[in-house]
């Protein structure tokens, strides 16, 4: 029997900094036999935030070593599925200009959270959790034949 080959998913944010970067890790970590995951983001931080690394340092998934990148890092690549998780990357990325569908889910900034550092780092966990609530079961089901369309198709999630 053939292996199928991983399919590809991009995850868009702004920063890149936190929930792009820790949808990336969960789908690497617990989906990477049939998916391989990356992220960028419209306005790149530059860093990992400390507080999703921690988050998801706390279910055994290493991020450290992901780095914040710009979306045209990707430009050229193909992907069978592009979802953006914060509202402003869906704005600013109207049209993913390459190959893949686009889905849009969206969740809090984790990085605008206020309060003590146990406060923040459960808004961290909070957001994490909902990236496997939400976006595991859209990858765990995906199938391209449901969304034949090319490149530049959106489709928003808006509840599972």
């Amino acid at each position: 029997m053939t292996e199928q080959p991983k399919r590809r998913v991009l995850f868009l944010c702004t920063g890149n900094s936190a929930r792009s970067q820790m949808a990336q890790g969960l789908v690497n970590a617990f989906l990477g036999s049939a998916w391989e995951a990356f992220s960028a983001g419209t306005r790149p931080a530059g860093f990992v935030h400390p507080l999703a690394v921690e988050a998801m340092a706390e279910i055994g998934v290493d991020i450290a070593g992901q780095a914040s990148k710009h979306l045209n890092v990707y430009r050229h690549e193909d992907f069978d599925l592009v979802i953006t998780v914060c509202d402003d990357a869906a704005k600013n990325c109207p049209v993913w200009l390459g190959k893949g569908r686009r889905l849009h889910v969206g969740f809090p900034d984790p990085a605008a959270a206020t309060g003590t550092a146990a406060e923040r780092l459960e808004v961290f966990r909070q957001v994490r959790d909902g990236i496997r609530e939400r976006i595991f079961p859209v990858l765990e089901n995906f199938s391209p034949e449901d969304h034949a369309e090319e490149g530049g198709h959106s489709w928003h999630l808006n509840s599972l």
